[in-house]
């Protein structure tokens, strides 16, 4: 194993010594510190010691990038400077301190989501393999593959079983998460969070078909009367050429979904695959929990707290959370389907996305768009296009990066750098790209909004979708695309080759500094 105390000496001695350090911890490629004064380090020292691929701050932390061997830096860096070990959550909490209010409020959103996300990508990686299955290969002799081979058949069931299971029960996900960030009692969360997808409720999805009806609309037919008389009493408004016995599409029998409580009669619908609701309805639990166990004899609290957490949060969750946060959820749909499906103001939207989600990523803002794409995916429209558009912007910065690997290959740790980060951007893990080469060059960077600005246009010109959260780069991105597959590698190649491209030819405009090329 490789030493790296006199390493770990110089860096301790570059971030303003032991006194500077509030805390430290490591994840899995770089050191995260929260300091008492960031002006006393010295970043460009830093990146010139042989370990080290780079630095940056985000979200008050400053952070080293070290690689796969951070665990062995780390520890060779607690020895030597004297330094407990902290957590995670202890740089957190210090680095917060420091933050202006809107981030504070970011950083609180991504500790619900990130946890997720490696749930999220495999769902949304079996989603997207199970349409590939169903609508990829269709011309082949116009039948896909689960129309030809019975294993892909099979492979359907399973993958729909995978990815099912993580987004129609998502809001045990979300509940369970922000019940954990906000200290409540996580076992309470997940149970609420299965109380928002319980069978006893209509399901969010036929809630969805039954919204998004063309016919139901047409005949003046709302939800409330589907669900107080029944849908086999709109039958005849299905005839057609399709469905020339005017079948029943959504089989709800009369007053089955509404809670009847004498003084009024409310609508039971569930929250499959939702966000918001979930979320706001954690938030509410752990404060209502905290309210009565507060108030509650010691003897009692075993029982008394969980029943009263979970009847009256269940009772605030239908009659007002729920709706509400329903209702804040298809305004924020609505909003960024307007923002990319006017015509005209679509390319505008798709310019402004691409060129601004990488400079988002630095700040940490960029983690709010987990819970728009999740919202997305779940509306009528049965995808979202803000996914696409993200992973375009991750293979646009690996673009630019690649080119850095050649030029400046007679800098042997620029090139090991750059061609590392390369792997990473192509997973959707782009922080060492931006922070090791093209932010620290900047005319990679800007090489590389460009390209992810023509990549986004494409994407949204051919209104491309993803069935939900993928990987978010080039290697399997293509696997979460349920709509316009074709569309999204044109964009992928227009966005890698002109980032690539550009920083080429941007670069000829730097000076040569000691055989290789400078951003200064």
């Amino acid at each position: 194993m490789k030493s790296y105390k006199d390493e770990a000496k110089e860096l301790l001695k570059l971030i303003g010594g032991k006194e500077n350090v509030v805390s430290v911890t490591h994840c899995a490629t770089r050191l995260r510190f929260a300091l008492a004064d960031d002006a006393k380090a010295s970043p460009k020292d830093i990146q010139k010691l042989d370990s080290v691929k780079g630095t940056f701050t985000n979200a008050g932390q400053f952070q080293v990038i070290i690689g796969n061997d951070v665990g062995n830096f780390y520890n060779d860096f607690i020895g030597v400077s004297g330094i407990e070990s902290g957590s995670k959550e202890d740089v957190k909490k210090a680095a917060m301190t420091k933050q202006p209010f809107l981030q504070r409020m970011v950083a609180h959103l991504a500790e619900i989501f990130v946890p997720l996300i490696p749930a999220l990508v495999a769902g949304g990686l079996m989603l997207g393999f199970g349409n590939f299955l169903s609508q990829g290969m269709k011309s082949l002799g116009g039948k896909s593959l689960v129309d030809i081979y019975p294993l892909a058949a099979n492979l359907k069931l399973y993958t729909d079983w995978i990815g099912g299971s993580v987004f129609g029960m998502l809001p045990v996900l979300v509940t369970w998460s922000t019940v954990k960030k906000f200290k409540g009692n996580e076992a309470l969360g997940i149970v609420l969070g299965l109380m928002l997808v319980a069978g006893v409720m209509l399901n969010a999805y036929v809630y969805g078909n039954i919204s998004s009806s063309r016919e139901l609309s047409d005949a003046g037919v709302h939800l409330k009367d589907i669900i107080i008389n029944g849908s086999a009493k709109y039958t005849h408004l299905f005839k057609d050429a399709q469905n020339p016995m005017g079948k029943d599409p959504f089989g709800i029998e009369a007053g089955k979904y509404i809670l009847n409580l004498g003084f009024a009669k409310i609508m039971m619908i569930g929250y499959q695959a939702q966000v918001l609701p979930a979320m706001f309805a954690g938030i509410a639990m752990c404060y209502i929990q905290k309210f009565i166990d507060k108030r509650t004899p010691e003897v009692l609290k075993l029982v008394w707290v969980p029943f009263a957490t979970l009847v009256i949060t269940g009772f605030l969750t239908i009659l007002f959370i729920g709706p509400a946060a329903r209702t804040l959820g298809e305004w924020l749909t609505n909003l960024f389907q307007f923002l990319f499906k006017t015509p005209g103001l679509r390319y505008i939207g798709a310019l402004i996305f691409g060129t601004t989600y990488a400079p988002l990523v630095i700040t940490g803002l960029h983690h709010t768009f987990i819970a728009v794409d999740l919202q997305l995916a779940s509306s009528a429209e049965g995808g979202t296009f803000i996914w696409p558009l993200i992973a375009i912007s991750n293979i646009a910065q690996s673009g630019a990066v690649l080119a850095t690997y050649f030029l400046y290959k007679k800098d042997k740790k620029q090139e090991s750098v750059s061609l590392s980060a390369t792997v990473s951007a192509w997973f959707g893990i782009t922080e060492p790209a931006m922070f090791g080469a093209n932010l620290k060059y900047m005319y990679p960077f800007y090489a590389s909004l460009i390209g992810s600005a023509v990549g986004a246009v494409i994407c949204t010109a051919f209104n491309v979708l993803a069935s939900g959260i993928g990987v978010g780069g080039l290697a399997l991105a293509f696997l979460s695309i349920s709509k316009n597959r074709g569309a999204f590698w044109i964009a992928s190649l227009a966005a890698f080759g002109l980032a690539f491209g550009l920083t080429f030819f941007f670069s000829r405009f730097k000076k040569l500094n000691k055989g290789s090329l400078t951003g200064e």
